[in-house]
């Protein structure tokens, strides 16, 4: 008996440990309508956070290419996209990285924020983070 207790409450434990983390998939939603947009999952390489572009919902943008992007993701398809790069976990937040904008084609700087276990602050800035914009992402149900 006190194995299956023992199993059920270290089981437990790494479901609770595995809800607060910033790693999984998560929805992106239009700012005005509220509807999802894009999925994306953050994972973790090498000690460092990453984030691709999974599924986006409008079947008319899946086969949408980055054509404002420059450099290697010039023309690329969005779909599949590393979109955030590098960031590294200080503290409560996870910063030093850079997101792209596929919409315009821009690089920022940003860190982002496990604000509660479904949602998660993202800040891309220019410069210092007082200049920039925040964006929410929320843990997709699977």
């Amino acid at each position: 008996m006190k194995k299956i207790v023992f199993t059920f409450l270290i089981a437990l434990f790494a479901i609770n440990i595995n809800a607060q983390s910033i790693f999984g998939k998560w929805e992106n939603r239009d700012e005005t309508t509220n509807e999802v947009d894009s999925v994306i999952e953050v994972y973790e390489k090498n000690g460092k956070a990453y984030a691709k572009i999974i599924h986006i919902t409008d079947k008319n943008r899946q086969d949408a290419i980055c054509d404002k992007c420059s450099g290697k993701r010039k023309n690329e398809p969005i779909l599949g996209m590393n979109i955030l790069s590098g960031l590294k976990k200080d503290g409560s937040e996870w910063s030093g990285g850079k997101i792209l904008d596929p919409k315009n084609g821009k690089e920022y700087k940003c860190y982002i924020k496990l604000e509660n276990n479904d949602k998660l602050k993202i800040r891309g800035y220019v410069g210092f983070s007082l200049l920039g914009r925040t964006a929410y992402w929320y843990r997709k149900n699977s």
